[in-house]
Order: C-alpha cells, then structure tokens, then sequence
C-alpha cells in the first residue's frame, strides 16, 4: 500500500515473510501475515522529490484519498482504496504502524507483525494470556498461562525487533532506506514470587536468655517433643561471656545445645569461616527446615547467613545480633556476604562474595551491649551517624545531646540519660533502615541514602594492616562526603561543623593517614563497578537530607581532602 503527496513518493516497500500455512483472517476482506512466522524483514524507502524533506505521515491513507494534493499514484489504485470498507482501511493503518493514529514518515516508525489480539502492554485480556511490550528495547512478549499452573507457568512468543537507517545522497536526491528486522523465538517463562518475611524482635532488656522467656527456643521451630536438641554458631567474644548462660538456656527445656564457636574480626570474615560452618553442619546433620541460631556480631551473623544459603541450598537461620552496629545494621536486613582474596590480582576485596538471604526472625537483646568496650560502641555509632545524615534531624540531635552519655553508660539505665532516650535510638535507627531495605530487599535500585559512608570506607577497611573497623571507616567516610556537600554548595560550613562536633563527641574518627588522592578517586572507581556503570554516591543536603550523585570529579576530590587536612582531627583511623 502507498501514499504520497506533492513533496515524497514511496519509491519501494518490500515485505518478506516465512513461508508458513497458517493465517489468520482480520476482516473478510483482509488476511495478515502468519502469527508464526520466524522472521519478517520490511524495508521502506523514501525517495524525496526537490530534495525536501518528508514530513508526510503514513496516517494520510485515513484520509479520503481526493484530499491528497496532486497526486501521484495511478487513479485505478486510488479508486480501488476508496472501495475499500472503512473497517478495513483501519485495519490496514493499524496494521502498518503497529498502533492507531498519525505517525510521519521522516520518525523511525515501527512495522511488526500482528502476534496478539491485545494492545494493552502488560495487561490479562479475557483469555489470561498476558502481554509486555518494551518500545525501547523493541520487544513484544505474549504469554498464555499453561493449564496446569497458570499463575507460574506461561508459554512466550517473543518479537525483536532492530532498525536500521542507510542514507544515499547523489547530485539528484538523497535516498533513506530503514531496515526493520523482527525476529520471533518461542519459549516459556516460569514465575514465581518468593515469599519474604520475617520479624525483628525487641527482647524485654536483659531477658532473652532468661529460661522464663520462651522467644528464642520458639524461634529455633517447632519440632516433636522428643526431637531435643538445637545447633548454633556463636561469636567467639560472646561464648566467652555468655557461652555457659547459652547452653544453661537449653538445658533447662531438656534441649542438648551443639555449637561452633569462630571469631567475630573483620581478619576471621573470609570463605574459610564459611566452610567451617558448613562442614559442622553437616557433622551436626542439620535437617532442611531446622532453623539454627547465629549468636553475635555483625561479622558472625554474615558469615552464618552465607553458609544457611548455601547448605542444601537454604536453610533458616535466626540471627541474635549482641553487638550495637550488628543491632542497627548487620541484623535488620537481608545480605550476606565475605571478603575474598583473588589469587590472580593478590587483592582483597569487601564482601565480595555474598548472597540476599533473609533470616526466619531477628532476636534483639541490648543488654548485650554492655559487654561491649567503648571503642565498639563508638563503632556502632558509625552507622546511626550515618542514618541520621541522611534520613533524620531529629536522630541527629539526640546524638549531639546524648551520645557521649550512651557510649559511658553502655545504653544501661543512667541517672544521666532520661528514660527512653536509649531505646529511642535504636528504635530510630532500625526504623529507618528497614523503610530504607524494605521496598528495595534485592537492591534493584542501586541509588540507595542508607549507601552513604560505604563508597571510600571500603578501601579503608581492606587497606593491609590498618587498624580500623567499619563503623569507623563509615564515619570516616561520610565527614569526607559532608565535605563533598559543602564544595558543591549543598550544606554550609555550619553545617559541616556541627556533624564534625558530634561525630567527635562520639568518639569516632573523622580522617585517615589512608585517606589519599589515590584510594579515594579508586573508590569512586570501584563505585561505578558495584553500581553498575555510575558512580552513585550519596551526599547530604542538610542533616537529615540527601541526594545521589554520579559526577564527582579527580578534582572534587582533591578539593575535599586539602579542606579534611584543615580540621583539628581528635582521632584518626588508621
């Protein structure tokens, strides 16, 4: 079919298609090309006359064709347009620009085969067969639901379509030839929804082992009264302390507790803890649903959410977090993961190697903290730092008027500290992180505020022999990204030196000697590799505010650290 007016003529329009047998009618008077064909070519070719341009719209066939000016298709095509029904002219348009309405020649316009009788991209039509369509990647899917499971099991018909442009100028005209290329491929598409949930439960201070207090023998499953006994993996610093009250627990139901103790250092967070876990386990034989208990510190609860993962290919786990970053960060969400050292490269790399595995329930107890000395209390400030940044003035100012006392008094009642503040806090904090994860458990959206403090941090940490943990690194971090903020004119320099005030009130380091031009702009390197192609850093715009970039230069960089060294630093991870 062709149309024209006085400015372009449609010189050839070429369709090719598989030989097949079947078609389908669309009118009485129409047939399309077959539903199954396995590729389809169509070229079009404009040849403008003059050399104007096209701006004729293929659209023009709906109109009479005696409202075409001048024209120049042989007057017995004409006439035999016009006797064609009007519900076949719009099939045809339709049918030729893949969608109802004008389109102008001079776009890229679509030309696909009719696979489905639904137009409505990603909708059920009354049959159940389902239909995506991407215009940008050029894909149509059509699924039809299988008898037998068709909420999870769909067969697919899949259209691809590519384009092509090739313009040709000589003296005379300029000649545009767009190539389309669809190809059709059949499948199936299995679906399945994995059901995610699980309870982060606050323990009554000071009670969870308390035999009175049934939550944590609960939380290890329900099993036949003569099944009596239970397997956990316990920090090494926790079985020194808490390790006879553990098992005391246990005895007291009549439940013979089994444990592997590993240690709880960033140095211990490698593949060899995992496979330690892994090989107790199966010495243990733990059953398929046998939920185990991880008691410990943020590294522990990695390392056992890793192994439950990987042993018979998941197992459940309860995680009993006894450190304040493991109650606020490691323990509410649901990665798992170890450092790993590649041979080859004779480099160290964080968390590298992990998985999103999620625990059957959370056990918080922040009596546990008071086991804690101040510089590992201090570490977990890190974290709520850096929650309140970028999500809460009102966290902040507790920190500015309260977190000294909170690292003195262990989060243990205080004359000093009003009731409710201390709970607050991690109220606050675990909130916030679990608004943040919730929504986005898989991390599909890479731009992520709770990401702040984890860009430079992570070169920190792995640089050999420094001494520094995590929750340090972080606030290291986030005071050079507050540093970035204020370059760019997002927060004052009062801004700046409040967050530097508290973040030393709080004991925790603001700069590194490892702080250099080099391990900053290869964090931001690195970033753009972990987040998939851009840099994705967060910086805040006021407490309690932040936004994500992907631009931050060498330069920017260099800015920030000449202004780090200008702050009277009390204390400095190294």
């Amino acid at each position: 079919y062709f149309a024209t007016d006085s400015h372009c003529r449609l010189e050839k329009y070429e369709l090719f298609f598989s030989s097949s047998t079947k078609r389908r009618p669309l009118s009485p008077q129409l047939y399309l090309p077959p539903i199954h064909s396995c590729f389809n070519i169509i070229i079009m070719t404009i040849q403008p006359m003059k050399k104007n341009p096209s701006h004729v719209a293929l659209s023009a066939l709906m109109e009479e064709s005696n409202s075409l000016p001048s024209p120049l298709l042989p007057q017995s095509m004409i006439q035999q347009w016009n006797s064609l029904t009007p519900e076949v002219k719009a099939a045809l348009i339709a049918y030729e620009m893949n969608a109802p309405g004008p389109s102008k020649v001079s776009s890229v316009s679509s030309f696909t085969s009719v696979t489905s009788s639904s137009d409505d991209s990603g909708e059920k039509t009354e049959s159940g067969t389902i239909v995506e369509e991407d215009k940008e990647a050029g894909t149509k899917v059509i699924m039809t639901p299988l008898e037998r499971a068709p909420e999870n099991v769909f067969e697919i018909t899949k259209t691809t379509s590519r384009k092509s442009t090739e313009v040709k100028k000589t003296s005379a005209s300029t000649v545009t030839t767009k190539t389309i290329i669809s190809t059709t491929t059949k499948g199936w598409r299995n679906v399945f929804t994995l059901p995610i949930s699980y309870d982060v439960n606050m323990v009554q201070n000071g009670s969870l082992l308390d035999p009175a207090n049934l939550q944590m023998l609960e939380a290890t499953g329900v099993h036949p009264e003569t099944y009596n006994r239970r397997y956990a993996v316990i920090d090494a610093a926790i079985d020194a302390v808490y390790g006879q009250r553990i098992q005391d627990y246990f005895t007291a139901h009549g439940i013979k507790l089994h444990t592997t103790v590993i240690n709880g250092g960033e140095p211990d967070k490698r593949p060899e803890a995992v496979d330690k876990l892994l090989d107790a386990m199966c010495e243990y034989k733990l059953r398929r649903r046998e939920p185990f208990l991880a008691i410990g510190g943020g590294c522990v609860l990695d390392i056992a959410g890793l192994a439950a993962c990987t042993y018979r290919r998941g197992v459940p786990f309860v995680r009993v977090p006894t450190t304040l970053l493991a109650i606020v960060d490691a323990s509410v969400g649901v990665k798992n993961g170890v450092d790993y050292c590649c041979a080859p490269m004779n480099e160290s790399f964080k968390n590298r190697v992990g998985s999103f595995y999620a625990p059957s329930a959370c056990l918080l107890d922040t009596s546990f903290i008071a086991s804690q000395d101040n510089r590992n209390i201090s570490n977990g400030f890190g974290e709520i730092m850096k929650l309140a940044l970028v999500r809460s003035e009102d966290l902040f100012e507790i920190l500015e008027t309260h977190g000294k006392g909170l690292i003195e008094s262990k989060f243990t009642k205080c004359a000093s500290i009003p009731d409710g503040v201390s709970q607050r806090v991690i109220d606050l904090s675990i909130q916030i992180m679990l608004e943040e994860l919730g929504p986005n458990l898989w991390e599909y959206n890479l731009e992520r505020c709770v990401d702040y403090g984890h860009t430079f941090s992570k070169l920190l940490e792995m640089v050999p022999g420094a001494d520094i943990m995590h929750g340090e690194a972080v606030n290291v971090d986030g005071f050079f990204c507050c540093l970035l903020s204020y370059l760019r004119g997002y927060v004052t320099m009062d801004t700046v030196e409040r967050v530097f005030k508290c973040m030393q009130s709080l004991e925790l380091p603001t700069t590194s000697s490892y702080m250099k031009s080099d391990l900053a702009w290869q964090s931001c390197k690195d970033a753009i590799e972990h987040r998939n192609g851009a840099q994705r850093i967060p910086l805040i715009t006021g407490v309690g505010e932040s936004i994500v970039v992907s631009d931050i230069t060498r330069e920017e960089i260099d800015r920030a650290l000449d202004l780090l060294a200008k702050f009277e630093h009390q204390k400095s991870g190294e």
